[in-house]
């Protein structure tokens, strides 16, 4: 799958009935280490938008990265299985909501590579630009949305 296709599957999805908070969601499985407070804090930004999350700890990451075929370049500091999906690092749960709505083909998972200021789990005084990406089956990328401050004109 090319990246044209890809983002052909992502928008193809966009006329898809709305999946809310609540609906009956998945069982979010979340792996982090234990020391870390902004996974925690994404596992409860998942829970106070409707999903049921079930936290795995463990101090090394990478074989549960590596099962998942996380790229290096694309990983962040958790991992979670959602309804099918693999979901890396501080995605908003609205992204989560629009992927098991619209079930794009060729998609994966998504991703949000390191840990953006501004993005769930990681809330504070500073905000930047990012992006969530879909991931296809061959380990490529296209931006499913955009989140943060506005981008400079």
């Amino acid at each position: 799958m090319n990246r044209r296709q890809l983002l052909a599957a992502v928008v193809a999805g966009a006329a898809s009935p709305a999946l809310r908070a609540g609906d009956g969601l998945p069982e979010a499985v979340v792996w982090k280490t234990p020391t870390c407070g902004c996974c925690g804090a994404w596992v409860r930004h998942l829970e106070a938008n409707g999903f049921r999350a079930r936290v795995i700890e463990r101090a090394d990451l990478a074989p549960v990265k590596a099962e998942h075929r996380i790229p290096p370049r694309l990983e962040s500091c958790h991992t979670a299985l959602i309804g099918g999906y693999v979901v890396e690092g501080h995605v908003p749960a609205a992204d989560i909501l629009r992927l098991l709505r619209e079930r794009p083909a060729g998609v994966r998972g998504l991703v949000v590579p390191g840990m953006p200021a501004g993005s769930p789990g990681m809330e504070g005084p500073v905000s930047e630009r990012y992006a969530t990406l879909a991931l296809a089956e061959d380990g490529r990328t296209a931006v499913f949305a955009e989140h943060g401050p506005a981008k400079p004109r």
